[in-house]
């Protein structure tokens, strides 16, 4: 049925624009794959046919897990198969990715005793090495998210919600974001003009830079309208700078947190009611219903299936759009 604004709705989606119905395809799934803790950082490792994400913060010390879930058959729906810890405590993990090695990066938030960094793994022997932990002799902030470009730089955000939620210690540096640079050891800050910069992700000719702001939530539980809860758009220059910055698109309700792109330059964030789907113009075309949800990835065989995470359940949901694969997927 069609809402008063002409939305169509069901139980599973919500259909905005017609296009819409070139992400959905003709036969849309979506279902639990898995009731677990399950909060941020979801990275599908296609060598492994496994999930990996990180928990929610436990009160008192706050620890978070890195977990990881096998997945069982090649078809959809997928069945959740063994769930086990890689890591905890993680100092406090958020975000993760692959790189091209197919190693795991992680967004290390830090503890008051710990700095905060983003690290590299191993999956198999789970050895772990700093990538980089501090910026011109300054200690990274809370890193929240990490994306890997096609030359091998690391481009990472840097909010300061570990100062305000009480584990970290008062931030030396403002909200930035980052490229890091492996080769060089170069990092540099590419943006300064964000109140939260929470997801990142490429455009998939790596021309546009998309990056949420997550402003309107400061503490835990609040949310400031007045606030940024926003994706911005910038054009990559020279493969190493940020130019023209703009609003992309507000997202409502709730803050725009994990984002993710598919093939054709769609764009998908998470919302306080599910995942939504813009055009490359910035137009809303319609959003995959899931409740709670704060990141979510593509994966699966045909990187088709977006494994949405919703702090007590893992969804899965087919789709008939593929993802951008990242840096270590292939």
């Amino acid at each position: 049925m069609s809402d008063e604004d002409g939305k169509e709705d069901s139980n599973n989606f919500a259909i905005v624009r017609d296009e819409f119905r070139k992400v959905l395809g003709n036969k849309f799934q979506r279902a639990v794959l898995i009731e677990t803790n399950a909060h941020e950082g979801p990275v599908y490792v296609a060598a492994e046919h496994a999930l990996y994400f990180t928990t929610v913060p436990e009160p008192g010390p706050r620890k978070i897990a890195i977990m990881r879930l096998a997945l069982k058959g090649d078809k959809f729906p997928f069945e959740a198969g063994q769930l086990k810890i890689v890591r905890q405590p993680s100092n406090m993990a958020n975000g993760m990715c692959l790189d091209q090695k197919g190693r795991l990066l992680i967004c290390e938030q830090g503890t008051l005793d710990q700095r905060a960094r983003i690290s590299r793994m191993i999956l198999k022997t789970h050895a772990l090495e700093t990538v980089v932990d501090q910026w011109r002799g300054l200690p990274l902030n809370s890193p929240n998210d990490v994306v890997v470009k096609s030359d091998g730089t690391v481009w990472f955000t840097d909010p300061n919600y570990g100062e305000l939620q009480g584990f970290k210690p008062s931030a030396k540096l403002g909200a930035f974001v980052y490229r890091h640079d492996p080769a060089t050891v170069e990092t540099a800050v590419v943006a300064d003009s964000f109140n939260k910069p929470n997801g990142l992700a490429f455009s998939p000719d790596e021309s546009v830079l998309y990056i949420t702001d997550t402003g309107a939530n400061q503490a835990p539980g609040t949310y400031f309208v007045d606030l940024p809860h926003h994706i911005r758009a910038f054009d990559v220059h020279k493969g190493r700078h940020l130019r023209g910055g703009r609003l992309f698109a507000t997202v409502s309700p709730g803050c725009p947190d994990g984002i993710k792109l598919d093939t054709k330059g769609r764009i998908y964030t998470s919302s306080a009611t599910g995942v939504q789907v813009f055009s490359p113009d910035g137009d809303l075309l319609g959003e995959i219903h899931a409740p709670s949800v704060f990141n979510f990835t593509f994966g699966g065989p045909e990187n088709n299936v977006l494994f949405i995470l919703g702090n007590t359940q893992i969804w899965q949901a087919k789709l008939k759009a593929n993802g951008v694969r990242p840096a270590g997927a292939t």
